[in-house]
């Protein structure tokens, strides 16, 4: 029998997509007991008690089936009323909501449906791993604009000027950012809002972590004028509500934009998990009191690990929002792999090197803050340990 050629049978575009940095790190972390994590995004607390106890009456009732492929009627307008009530966005839940498994697949079906072969999508690095290589599988080409830590690693329309081409047809935001935490004022949105106009582009927004913003509010870019027909609003339940197990998200957006995202989803997911769908209706409903908690403890916990990273030398910038900072240890002489892989080796402190999203995130690295105060504190004492140490 022919020896298969596997170099010739697998697509060349995900040949040349790199493994994610986090999960390759965490393959290391894996490896090593009693390891102090803040590394993997995701929040310490169970789900709300409603949401449970909704999967578990889901599960006892018999909706054990699908739902249809825009998902369960009530629950869109659940979203629909909660993003009024939120941020007075107003969505037909008939046209223009639609449920995804998490806002992983709401970018996958929003960049698939929109880009044509080598339609460029212009984003900010440091990002989230997933952008550039979501990009390259829908046809698109990524357009990478470095944000800085001098400038709180926000986006400028001068730099967004310097990158946009006639082949620019999308700008992707992601506010409050992983992994630097960022986000905007109305005034530099505002300013974003203008470029977007000059160049007619359309917007990817994802604002998963809109929730959980602390100083200042979160404000949608559908929410400032005449955008909201030209983007697509991607949010969900995993942050907020402590749901990340139960993958579920939602896209809000023009209804042309959200029927061709449909059309990709019922071929490539049929549908969302009915128990997930029921949970997240319980969690509008039911689990604001909870939401509400647990942002409070996150912001006890970032004004924590903020002040202590500050104090043994750690530069770090308080964040806007998410459950993340970014420090830099530009200044300590290590390179954001040597320093978080000898964390780990010396003192069983895991966090995620910078250069895992991105190689503009040289020099830095993320620290998740979804863990106790007690645990933040000890990660911060073996790491003043570490950098007093240091040969």
């Amino acid at each position: 029998m022919q020896e298969i050629n596997w170099d010739s049978k697998i697509s060349h575009v995900v040949q040349k997509l790199k493994p994610s940095g986090i999960r390759v790190f965490f393959d290391i972390v894996a490896q090593k007991k009693d390891v102090i994590s803040l590394g993997v995004g995701e929040p310490d607390f169970v789900s709300p008690p409603a949401v449970l106890e909704a999967g578990i009456e889901a599960i006892r009732s018999g909706y054990t089936h699908y739902t249809g492929n825009q998902g369960i009627p009530s629950l869109r307008k659940s979203i629909s009323r909660y993003l009024e009530k939120e941020y007075r966005i107003d969505y037909n839940p008939d046209d223009e909501v639609l449920v995804t498994v998490g806002v992983s697949q709401g970018k996958d079906l929003a960049l698939r449906s929109s880009l044509n072969p080598g339609d460029e999508v212009i984003y900010s690095s440091p990002s989230y791993v997933s952008y550039d290589p979501l990009i390259e599988l829908a046809g698109g080409k990524p357009v990478k604009v470095v944000v800085h830590f001098e400038n709180n690693f926000q986006l400028e329309v001068e730099d967004l000027e310097k990158a946009v081409t006639p082949k620019t047809k999308i700008l992707f935001l992601n506010y409050p950012a992983n992994p630097t935490g960022n986000s905007y004022d109305t005034d530099k949105l505002e300013n974003i809002r203008s470029f977007v106009e000059k160049h007619n582009l359309i917007v990817i927004s994802d604002e998963i972590y809109g929730e959980l913003s602390y100083e200042k509010n979160h404000v949608p870019f559908a929410s400032l004028p005449g955008m909201k027909e030209r983007t697509m609003t991607l949010g969900g339940f995993s942050k907020a509500y402590a749901m990340t197990g139960w993958r579920i998200g939602y896209a809000a957006g023009p209804k042309e934009w959200i029927y061709a995202m449909m059309k990709i989803h019922q071929y490539s997911m049929l549908s969302v998990p009915t128990l997930a769908q029921l949970a997240a209706e319980a969690a509008l409903k039911y689990a604001q009191k909870d939401r509400f908690r647990m942002k409070d403890s996150y912001h006890k916990r970032r004004n924590e690990i903020v002040q202590g990273f500050n104090s043994i030398g750690l530069k770090t910038l308080v964040p806007d929002g998410a459950f993340y900072v970014f420090p830099s240890v530009r200044e300590t002489g290590y390179l954001s792999m040597d320093f978080a892989q000898k964390l780990l080796d010396t003192q069983n402190v895991a966090v995620v090197p910078g250069t895992a999203f991105g190689d503009e995130g040289e020099g830095f690295f993320r620290a998740c803050f979804a863990t106790s105060l007690k645990e933040i504190q000890e990660a911060i004492r073996r790491m003043d340990s570490f950098l007093n140490t240091k040969s």
